[in-house]
């Protein structure tokens, strides 16, 4: 479909004789938030890293916009495809720096227009990061991730550093970036009710495959599957 901007066609990865990813099939549209859950252990965060070439699948395809991810140079890929990993890291220097660290343009209207994306206060644009909490980090994180135009942010558990009001704003600020950009999100996470909050579409992974997909609650509250079942009954986590 022409809303389709990511596709996974029977992808598997193993490592050595232990397979990771098992023939996972799905498909991605344009700016709709996933969540990804799964038992530990099911394969998430290594799904995840397949999707910008971080890791290669060992057979299927993964398309984006119908190209192979293979024939793209890793670079303009990730630009285009960004990842967020669960501990922000900061470059030295301030918000600003961190923020045009991969954009050309540096203007103080783009500073600005990714402040306000990710709602870090303008006062701290120029404030160093070091001292910054660990909340602030992932905003700024994200707003330097944003400022390559990515189509899709790939989330790899990006609050589960964070207190509970803290995640909660950081997940209203990605919504509100949907809502304005278009982007598409993916965001793995351990907890259902992160899930839920978030709304949009659910994965569930269990031994690296694709046991159910669909709309959140669905998925969530009303799983068709016995893996499905066993996973909302907390027996498999």
């Amino acid at each position: 479909m022409a809303d389709t901007i990511l596709e996974l066609r029977h992808v598997t990865r193993t490592i050595g004789d232990k397979t990771i990813i098992e023939d996972f099939s799905a498909e991605f549209k344009k700016g709709q938030i996933y969540t990804i859950i799964g038992p530990s252990g099911a394969g998430k965060s290594s799904l995840l890293r397949m999707l910008n070439r971080l890791d290669d699948p060992s057979s299927g395809e993964i398309l984006f916009h119908s190209i192979d991810i293979r024939e793209l140079p890793p670079t303009r890929l990730r630009c285009k495809i960004g990842y967020l990993f669960q501990t922000p890291h900061m470059f030295e220097g301030t918000v600003r720096d961190n923020f045009f660290y991969a954009e050309c343009a540096r203007t103080e209207e783009i500073a600005g227009r990714l402040a306000d994306l990710v709602q870090i206060d303008h006062a701290l644009i120029d404030a160093d990061t070091e001292p910054l909490s660990v909340g602030q980090k992932q905003r700024v994180a994200l707003g330097r991730l944003l400022a390559t135009n990515p189509e899709i942010v790939l989330l790899d558990e990006p609050t589960s550093a964070l207190d509970p009001s803290i995640t909660e704003a950081i997940e209203a600020t990605v919504r509100g970036i949907v809502e304005r950009t278009g982007l598409t999100v993916i965001w793995v996470t351990h907890h259902p009710d992160q899930a839920l909050r978030m709304g949009g579409e659910t994965l569930l992974m269990v031994q690296g495959r694709l046991i159910e997909s669909g709309p959140s609650r669905e998925v969530i509250n009303n799983p068709s599957t016995p893996l499905g079942k066993r996973y909302q009954s907390r027996e498999l986590r």
